[in-house]
């Protein structure tokens, strides 16, 4: 890794880290909507962001839930991030948007995320399946708006702009 892409994972990082941490509220929880989570879908454009945005989702899951959520979600963005990758290069509509990239956040965090963790993990929680359904729809829900709307308006908005896709991608 050059330091380009040293620089550039660091700062994903400190991003995703500091927009939890700075947006409480909506950052943990059963139903949430992790405004960082539109980070899930720069691997698009280089797999130095699967590190990047893995240790962003555990820095602030460290420092902002419980070790639970360090575990698990930690667990679920790399997987995320991991298969968002492999997905980059499909696009969908005439826009050529970046949907199936967005699909992996969507449904490793609805179901490692709300259906185990919120339902089997947390004290008090009723582990039942319609609690398991519940908190998958609620946690997915909040990334169908993180990432199936805002980040692939991200991707569409970096792609189509050539200055500020320099920023994310070396080519």
């Amino acid at each position: 890794m050059n330091t380009k892409r040293l620089v550039r994972c660091a700062m994903v990082a400190a991003l995703y880290t500091v927009l939890c941490l700075a947006l409480i509220p909506f950052s943990y929880g059963a139903i949430q909507v992790r405004l960082a989570e539109i980070l899930c879908l720069l691997p698009v454009f280089g797999a130095e962001y699967i590190v990047a945005v893995t240790l962003g989702c555990f820095l602030s899951n460290l420092l902002g839930s419980t070790m639970v959520d360090v575990l698990f979600g930690t667990v679920a963005t790399l997987l995320a991030c991991l298969v968002t990758y492999q997905l980059r290069n499909f696009r969908i509509g005439s826009a050529k948007l970046a949907i199936p990239s967005a699909l992996p956040p969507i449904l490793f965090n609805a179901l490692i995320v709300g259906a185990l963790e919120l339902t089997f993990f947390i004290p008090d929680a009723a582990a039942t399946l319609p609690a398991a359904l519940w908190n998958a729809f609620t946690v997915g829900l909040g990334e169908v708006i993180s990432c199936g709307i805002l980040g692939v308006l991200l991707v569409y908005f970096i792609e189509k702009n050539p200055a500020v896709r320099r920023l994310f991608a070396d080519n």
